[in-house]
């Protein structure tokens, strides 16, 4: 077994039972169920504000945009706009594709040497397609759980809803999001442990996210479909953390320990979210590759770690030994 995911599978398993024993055994619903949750929203926020702030501290020595296209060049040469921005509006437009579709990972290739010896290199379609549908997943699950915070739901929360079960298979009615969120997490494991290359260079921190992700989704699953919690006490309690109006001690240890170790798993994330790789969410925002326009033949960048040099132009040094440079033959921009 690779030890690499084993330490971070392991993990998520301690966090479970750590999870279980507290709410189960010592009773410690009040501590996984509010002030846990509690404490993670405010690190998230915190932590998530510290690492913006920091990379927009950050200096950009050099204008490095990178490029897919023609940049803006002569008249008659036709430019890629988005490929290679050389105005706000481009930087901008493809900012947009990037963020809603990925663009650049679904260009992305896979070099493979053929068994006679010939390179070739293949598009790497499944991977675009289901880093598209883990993002756009789990995104509508986070939406999807507005039910538990909002009394009355919003429209658009309502119209979600029905098309994310518009299957209309099971009872209660399967959420199509929940398990393609599943589906997409099982499918970046299994690259990563399958293909060699990437699990040579796969890190714990690369598998932990996936894993604790996996058991966030498979809790959620595993409540609505199989284990019997109390729906409403576990409504009254998300809905009470945000209006401050929690229910009673009774009512929150009759939910069920599963419901705990899933509110855990999310407020893990919640902390361990902005300082891990995860953090890519915000940074891309940030990053001189995506945000800067390809104009370095138009517009000068500056380097804001230069510090004031005093220098010596040319004027100044022909000023200074023109006398001598005539007298040795040298040719000067002005006599005088």
């Amino acid at each position: 077994m690779n030890v690499k995911y084993f330490y971070s599978f392991l993990a998520v398993l301690v966090l479970a039972l750590i999870a279980w024993v507290g709410c189960d055994l010592l009773g410690l619903q009040m501590l996984f169920g509010v002030i846990l949750p509690y404490i993670a929203v405010v690190a998230f926020f915190v932590g998530f504000f510290l690492r913006m702030m920091d990379w927009a501290r950050s200096t950009v020595p050099f204008q490095i945009p990178t490029t897919a296209g023609q940049g803006k060049s002569l008249p008659w040469i036709k430019t890629n706009a988005i490929d290679s921005p050389f105005t706000t509006g481009g930087v901008v437009a493809r900012m947009f594709f990037e963020v809603v579709t990925f663009r650049s990972l679904f260009r992305n290739t896979r070099m493979r040497v053929n068994p006679d010896g010939r390179i070739s290199y293949d598009i790497e379609i499944w991977l675009w397609l289901f880093a598209l549908a883990f993002h756009y997943t789990f995104f509508v699950v986070i939406l999807r759980h507005a039910r538990f915070f909002l009394e009355p739901l919003p429209l658009p929360f309502e119209i979600l809803e029905k098309i994310d079960t518009f299957v209309q298979i099971g009872h209660p009615i399967i959420s199509m999001s929940s398990f393609a969120l599943l589906g997409a997490v099982l499918f970046l494991f299994i690259r990563r442990v399958y293909l060699p290359n990437i699990r040579m260079i796969s890190l714990a921190s690369d598998f932990f996210p996936l894993f604790l992700i996996f058991g966030i989704a498979f809790t959620g699953i595993f409540m609505r479909y199989f284990a019997k919690i109390d729906v409403t006490a576990a409504k009254e309690l998300t809905y009470g953390l945000v209006s401050f109006s929690l229910p009673s001690l009774a009512k929150m240890q009759g939910i069920g320990s599963v419901f705990y170790i899933h509110v855990f798993f999310v407020s893990v994330l919640l902390v361990y979210f902005p300082w891990s790789k995860l953090m890519h969410m915000g940074g891309i925002f940030l990053s001189p590759t995506r945000n800067m326009a390809n104009n370095t033949r138009a517009v000068r960048h500056v380097n804001p770690w230069n510090y004031p040099v005093n220098v010596h132009t040319y004027e100044e040094y022909e000023d200074d030994f023109r006398e001598k440079m005539i007298e040795a033959g040298l040719p000067v921009d002005k006599k005088e």
